[in-house]
């Protein structure tokens, strides 16, 4: 028994060995180690009920020394409980009829004990991840009534939960996921002064480490097997492991982002290894912000796990950075379509996403799978509030979430902590999965609507994973198909149309491009009236191919060409120019590059390559065609990304910037980007007076959220109110026409229609 006299620290040096005592020596007397316990008859209730006197002392006089201020005797989550289940025992032969079952928690106050050595002065600099972050959850349990516990809010509910008692993971446990100098390493910080560790965490990714790390980590390993056996073991409905630290981003062989042991896949392997046929096939659900990547590399070749995470990706920008966590890694050998990444494009993802991805992507895979049991590693950082995370999910969304993997492996569902670093995000958020789990119904939700961006993850995910499974649509195209029939891309297609189109009508021939390869994609990618070298009006449209509208066929999702659309609109532009007897420039910027890829699989824009070759075409163009005429106003159009050409060139080019008359631009989906004029005097203003860049309704430069009003260097706005390209090329056509008519000047540009007279004012419809 420690000394209830000697301060805190004191007693902390006891547990780290500097009076011999070994971690192990600190575990309740009720606990004893998995091996000697799986030999012994199921304890009696007296047996379940009884807690060990020394580990309440200790665990009370330390958590006096890390609780908050504000929550008094209450910060002391103490592990005394009427009913508390030692997990660490070998399932019964005769498992309880699962109605009869209870709901599971694993809390320990000593996982707290894993802190930083050296915090910061300022509590805004506190490390995210906080001790009181499982305190936190646990508190707001006993308020709701759920844990019988001293400080919990009486009445409570009629079946509280059950208590799991955590114990320390074994060597050979942790080094079924790890190897053993990973496991020495963390053992070893245990013997390390405060110096060294304090010097070591700058050294490592995203990690603390005091002298309580390691066996702190072995707690939290401990926890979820122990939680994941009493459930797969039949001993309990369902589960949730207030554990900390978190371990989804623990590799094999090192430990990063906060995470030191990979809990949950030590807590698989744990179970697959004891349970045998009775947990043979495991489903994890990974719904941390955060890339799961230790997760995803202890299972990437094993058929027998299936591992979906839904993150923030931002094209392996976000943490942990890199492409492992994109849509196209999908497993290798037998594990080939056992890993789903379901990678958001960028934070600010909200209930309706979420739910969009588990209805058409994790719920039909998921009962395709037909686990033997489930386990989320339920990290609460993309919980609204959260500022690493940034994204919008709702308690009521997490309990959605969890109450459709209910329905899966008959319930055997466990919920294991992992991030989330907003203390009152977490424990609301936590709070709704328990009383899901405990059997109350999701509260209802009232975001229904999938953001685009979301839609359009969750659809190309399906695309490539509908190789591996029979329920995701639309099917990807057979690989041999374009050997055995020779197909062409229709863009290719299209362009080859609308070149023979504009020839047919005004004449307009192509114009060759240097290109250092070669493709059918840079075939009439530059067109061109036949007086575009003369001394009259020019005006050069850069543009995305035009959009194509398709009507699938329901149940094969085939096309068939007579339900599908084109929406050329850049020919009212180049007919309205011509009828005004000016030249014109159309350049067609493909998103893909025919007879660069393999086979016919479905094809990602490039956006930084596209960026590039867009940028060397327009220079090419200008210094080839343009800069050499006698043309006597120049007007550049830009639809689509393709226009933040125009702006490279007007920084780039002086000769340019001397010529241009004025210009106008479309922007969608893509990025509102400034002038860069550092360097170059009155440039923003001069492109604030002479260009119009009509922006959608719903982009997000129109957030009312947004402090100040968009800089002039974006140039002069005009916010359309319609949501899409097409329709805002064709509501605009009349006010870009007026504009390019003053720039011009009243008297110049009879036209060539009838009489010679064309529309002065406007495009018309």
């Amino acid at each position: 028994m420690l000394d209830a006299s000697q301060p805190a620290s004191a007693k902390i040096g006891l547990m780290n060995g500097a009076s011999g005592v070994s971690a192990a020596s600190v575990i309740p007397n009720g606990m004893k180690s998995l091996r000697r316990l799986s030999m012994s008859p199921p304890p009696s209730l007296k047996q379940l009920k009884q807690v060990s006197r020394e580990a309440s002392v200790l665990a009370t006089d330390v958590a006096d020394q890390l609780s908050l201020g504000s929550s008094g005797n209450a910060s002391v989550a103490t592990d005394a409980s009427s009913e508390e289940l030692t997990s660490s025992v070998a399932p019964w032969p005769r498992p309880n009829p699962p109605k009869l079952l209870r709901t599971g928690l694993c809390y320990d106050v000593r996982m707290r004990y894993h802190c930083e050595l050296d915090p910061p002065k300022q509590r805004d600099d506190i490390h995210p991840e906080d001790p009181r972050r499982i305190f936190h959850i646990y508190h707001e349990l006993c308020l709701a009534g759920l844990v019988e516990d001293p400080s919990s809010i009486k009445p409570l509910v009629d079946k509280p939960l059950l208590r799991i008692v955590a114990r320390s993971a074994m060597p050979a446990e942790i080094c079924l996921v790890h190897t053993r100098p990973h496991y020495d390493f963390v053992e070893s910080t245990r013997d390390m002064s405060d110096d060294v560790l304090i010097h070591m965490q700058h050294q490592y990714d995203s990690i603390y480490f005091n002298k309580l790390t390691f066996a702190t980590a072995l707690l939290s390993a401990g926890g979820a097997i122990d939680t994941c056996r009493a459930v797969a073991g039949g001993q309990l409905k369902n589960a949730i492991a207030v554990i900390r630290p978190p371990g989804h981003h623990a590799e094999c062989n090192r430990p990063m982002g906060f995470c030191l042991f990979d809990n949950v896949s030590i807590a698989v392997r744990v179970c697959q290894q004891d349970l045998r046929d009775s947990c043979r096939k495991v489903l994890i659900v990974d719904w941390d912000v955060h890339h799961g990547n230790g997760i995803q590399q202890a299972f990437y070749q094993d058929p027998n796990v299936l591992y979906i995470s839904i993150h923030v990706h931002e094209n392996g920008e976000f943490y942990p950075s890199g492409p492992y966590g994109d849509h196209l890694h999908c497993g290798a050998e037998p594990g080939l379509g056992k890993n789903i990444n379901i990678p958001w494009p960028t934070k600010g993802m909200g209930d309706a996403d979420y739910l969009f991805a588990f209805q058409h992507v994790v719920m039909p895979v998921a009962y395709d799978f037909n686990p033997d049991l489930v386990v989320i590693a339920a990290g609460f950082d993309a919980a609204a509030g959260d500022q690493l995370g940034g994204c919008f999910v709702s308690p009521k969304c997490y309990a959605h979430m969890t109450h459709m993997l209910m329905s899966l492996a008959g319930g055997k569902l466990v919920v294991c902590l992992e991030g989330g670093y907003n203390l009152d995000s977490i424990s609301k958020s936590a709070l709704a999965v328990t009383r899901t789990l405990m059997g109350e119904p999701p509260d209802r939700l009232r975001e229904t609507s999938a953001t685009i961006s979301g839609i359009a993850t969750v659809q190309k995910v399906a695309l490539i994973q509908s190789k591996y499974w029979h329920c995701l649509y639309p099917k990807d195209t057979d690989k041999g198909v374009g050997e055995r029939f020779g197909v062409e891309r229709m863009h290719d297609i299209v362009r080859s149309y609308q070149s023979g189109q504009l020839y047919g009508d005004h004449k307009m021939t192509s114009l060759w491009i240097y290109h250092d390869r070669l493709s059918k994609s840079f075939k009439d990618q530059v067109i061109a009236t036949p007086n575009y070298h003369k001394a009259i009006p020019l005006l050069v449209i850069l543009h995305d191919p035009p959009p194509v509208f398709t009507v699938l066929q329901p149940g094969t999702q085939r096309l068939d060409l007579h339900n599908i659309y084109l929406a050329d609109l850049s020919k009212h532009y180049i007919k309205w120019a011509i009828d005004q007897g000016w030249a014109v420039i159309d350049v067609n910027i493909p998103t893909h590059i025919t007879g660069f890829e393999r086979g016919i699989d479905h094809q990602e824009e490039d956006k930084v390559k596209r960026t590039i070759e867009t940028e060397e075409i327009a220079i090419y163009l200008w210094e080839n065609y343009i800069e050499c005429n006698d043309a006597t106003e120049i007007f550049f159009m830009g639809v689509g990304a393709c226009y933040h050409a125009i702006l490279h060139l007007l920084v780039n080019r002086e000769s340019f910037r001397e010529r241009l008359t004025a210009t106008v631009n479309f922007v969608a989906e893509n990025l509102l980007l400034p002038i860069n004029d550092q360097n170059i005097y009155n440039l923003a203003k001069w492109y604030y007076n002479n260009s119009l860049i009509f922006v959608t309704a719903n982009h997000a430069v129109w957030d009312p959220e947004r402090q100040r009003r968009p800089s002039k260097r974006f140039g002069q706005l005009v916010r359309s109110p319609e949501k899409e390209m097409d329709r805002m090329l064709q509501v605009h056509r009349d006010e870009v026409g007026i504009f390019f008519r003053k720039k011009v000047g009243a008297g110049f540009g009879r036209g060539r229609g009838e009489g010679g007279k064309g529309r002065v004012l406007g495009m018309g419809m």
